[in-house]
């Protein structure tokens, strides 16, 4: 039940538009960019540097609601890829092979839990009984 490829192959096909109109909104930017500098060069700048925001406007208003439809339709196709997959993964952990899989995990992580502690106990014992059995060493090698 994962995403088709044909809706796979859409929303890369939606991707790759989306790079086209990131394209010709920077080389609209450029050009207005462009005509806007070249505005302070001549006597009547705020006319010219209006005139110049509306060429840009006129230029940018189409690419941006090509935008809002494309992002739009990839936002519901990847809501639905993403509810596939989450169906999936719920149906993955109602069945009866994951529930065996986690209760046998669940029992093994107890048993090293336990075992954790009693290899902590027993070096904590060894700790306190490490004065005597020093002192027994020492009692043991010393020489008459």
């Amino acid at each position: 039940m994962l995403a088709t490829p044909a809706e796979e192959a859409e929303l890369e096909q939606l991707d790759r538009i989306e790079r086209e109109l990131e394209l010709q909104r920077d080389w609209a930017k450029y050009r207005w960019e462009k005509t806007s500098s070249e505005c302070y060069q001549k006597y009547w700048v705020n006319n010219c540097l209006s005139n110049s925001r509306t060429l840009y406007r006129k230029e940018i208003d189409p690419i941006r609601e090509q935008e809002v439809r494309l992002h739009e339709a990839q936002r519901k196709l990847r809501a639905s890829i993403k509810d596939q997959r989450d169906a999936k993964k719920i149906a993955e952990r109602a069945s009866p092979e994951k529930a065996a899989e986690r209760v046998a995990n669940q029992k093994e992580y107890e048993e090293k839990q336990k075992d954790a502690a009693a290899r902590a106990a027993d070096l904590e014992q060894r700790r306190k009984d490490a004065p005597k059995r020093a002192q027994e060493n020492k009692a043991g090698t010393q020489l008459d």
